[in-house]
């Protein structure tokens, strides 16, 4: 590292001294040549010979066709970077032709309802309502169990069990005895009869007591309800008081289907949605239904709240514990109608989200940065709370191509808020102004695209390691990364990216080693932090994938302070909590590769 460091102070004298050269040069010729007529400038400015450029190197631009000196593409016709006086000095100016080389489309900012497309994961549960506990209506010892396994189907009436009960003995002898001494219709036989049905004897079974004038021993308890057998709570053997649960019954005619939904999806959620679903157990069925009920709190856990659905089950193929994915297109409960723009439109830089507005006159088309604030996220949609109004028209394709007309022209871009020409290396042997990393990649020699391949995999295992909980697997990913760190030719870089690109190494193993020596995983998550930072910034400006890459964030890492990961999946899996909160997080940017 400090042979890097040292290399990279002798560039930087070489560079000053090449840029103090050049400006004499520059200078001694200015004062050299005599001025020239105005209107022999203008003609001079449109008869001026078209400029050609890389459409992924806009910084290459030569007076003739030819191949890009960095990626061997064909050069294309450059677009005028010039404002004409038509437009705020801050936009950029395209032809038509130009606009189509770079496939410029636009979207006409407009008012709408807020919809957005929602897909809740969730399982197939017990409908809590149709649970029912079998109880023992009398006293006594389990003799035998007709039913003894969870899971089993029970009928109503259906004999489950025989009790055997001292105190029952004593009721039908005291029944036996009214009868003989006083006869069945006594005051006192009606008396023991009643005892008897406070048991549940039904007056079929106190009638065939009474037919074979001898004392049952044994009695059946039988079958409250229809359904499936949850628990199972005694044996043989067992004694039992009135009143006792012997089995829980489940009616599994109806079942729940219960959803996670995540913080930033609950204001979309609400009784009387419709969904549609598919179980993954039974591929190719669609099942549908509506949310009757979403949970009041949010689990401090999981960070997640329950929608539930109540759904019809005849023949039981939905079981409980079956895996759920759900889809549906929800309005917001407030149902205000917003600004709406496609997600592509805005460009995305941490802390500013930007846009490109398009305006027109009769010589040419102009394209301004605008700041805006964004509100909901809708899916392939934003809401704009803020720097827009209804009508305006906003790139929502080649976005990029047009920050990069405007970095040429010293107008506001991305890279640079104030504006001023920003020099490449291969334009000027001067330096350049900040480094503040793009989303579009930097071309770099080929030497460095394996050892950054390699990088991107170290930090994938890293943070699938963290994401599984599994802290060895981390430290020894994280010792990968460094091996592969010192592995990348730091030399063959151009200046400007040395300038970008030594502090993110530097924070890359300074992170690395901390993992890689931690026996905590609450600590590698911390460093897990400052390492995403880096490589992020990384994975911004150079081509560490061929693949695309999604950038993602979670509001609740880092003390509620947020933090970001890559990931070469869509789906969200939360490296700083694991499976504590495996879910939570959003796609905030997609990074695709340059072709």
């Amino acid at each position: 590292m400090k042979t890097i460091l040292r290399y990279l102070k002798g560039r930087r004298l070489q560079a000053l001294f090449l840029f103090v050269a050049g400006w004499m040069v520059g200078y001694w010729l200015s004062r050299s040549t005599p001025a020239q007529e105005p209107v022999a400038h203008e003609e001079h400015e449109h008869t001026q010979a078209p400029m050609w450029t890389c459409s992924m190197h806009p910084q290459i631009r030569q007076n003739e066709a030819g191949k890009c000196p960095l990626c061997g593409m064909d050069l294309v016709p450059a677009p005028a970077l010039d404002d004409g006086g038509h437009a705020s000095a801050y936009a950029v100016k395209m032809t038509p032709t130009a606009m189509a080389l770079a496939q410029v489309q636009t979207f006409k900012v407009k008012k709408g309802k807020l919809f957005k497309p929602l897909r809740l994961n969730g399982q197939v549960a017990v409908n809590e309502q149709s649970v029912a506990t079998q109880p023992a209506h009398i006293p006594g010892r389990v003799e035998r169990l007709l039913v003894n396994f969870t899971g089993q189907y029970v009928q109503r009436g259906q004999v489950m069990a025989y009790i055997y009960s001292p105190e029952l003995i004593s009721a039908q002898e005291e029944l036996l005895q009214a009868v003989r001494l006083q006869g069945e219709a006594s005051p006192l036989a009606q008396a023991a009869k009643e005892k008897l049905r406070s048991w549940k004897l039904s007056d079929q079974q106190i009638a065939h007591i009474l037919a074979a004038g001898s004392v049952q021993t044994v009695f059946p308890v039988l079958a409250t309800t229809t359904g499936y057998v949850l628990r199972k709570q005694v044996n043989v053997g067992d004694y039992v008081n009135t009143g006792q649960s012997l089995f829980e019954i489940a009616d599994l005619s109806t079942v729940w289907i219960l959803l996670d939904v995540y913080e930033e999806d609950l204001p979309w959620i609400q009784p009387g949605m419709r969904l549609s679903y598919h179980v993954q157990a039974l591929p190719g069925n669609t099942f549908e239904g509506t949310v009757d009920y979403v949970d009041p709190v949010v689990d401090p856990q999981s960070r997640v709240a329950r929608a539930r659905v109540v759904q019809a089950n005849p023949g039981g193929q939905l079981k409980p514990g079956m895996l759920v994915v759900a889809e549906g297109q929800a309005g917001h409960k407030q149902a205000p109608q917003s600004l709406i723009v496609p997600k592509t439109a805005v460009m995305w830089t941490g802390k500013r989200s930007l846009v490109y507005v398009m305006s027109r006159s009769q010589e040419a088309v102009y394209f301004e940065m605008r700041e805006v604030v964004l509100g909901l996220s809708l899916g392939d949609d934003y809401e704009i709370e803020s720097g827009l109004q209804e009508g305006e028209e906003v790139v929502v394709h080649a976005t990029f191509a047009i920050d990069a007309a405007a970095q040429l022209a010293g107008k506001p871009s991305m890279m640079n808020r104030q504006g001023g020409v920003m020099l490449s290396p291969h334009m000027h042997h001067g330096g350049t102004h900040g480094a503040t990393p793009s989303t579009t990649s930097q071309a770099v020699p080929s030497a460095l695209r394996e050892p950054l391949r390699q990088l991107l995999d170290d930090y994938d295992q890293l943070k699938n390691a963290l994401v599984e909980d599994k802290p060895a697997v981390a430290r020894k990913a994280a010792q990968g990364m460094l091996n592969h760190l010192k592995q990348v030719p730091m030399e063959t870089w151009e200046e400007e990216m040395h300038r970008f690109g030594m502090p993110q190494a530097e924070r890359i193993g300074e992170a690395a080693t901390t993992i890689a020596k931690a026996q905590n995983i609450e600590d590698m998550r911390r460093a897990f932090l400052t390492l995403s930072d880096a490589f992020i910034a990384w994975a911004s400006r150079l081509p560490v994938a061929e693949d695309t890459l999604y950038l993602q964030y979670c509001p609740m890492a880092s003390n509620n302070k947020g933090g970001y990961w890559l990931s070469r999946e869509k789906n969200i899996q939360n490296p700083y909590f694991g499976s504590t909160m495996l879910r939570c997080g959003s796609v905030k940017q997609t990074l695709t590769p340059a072709k």
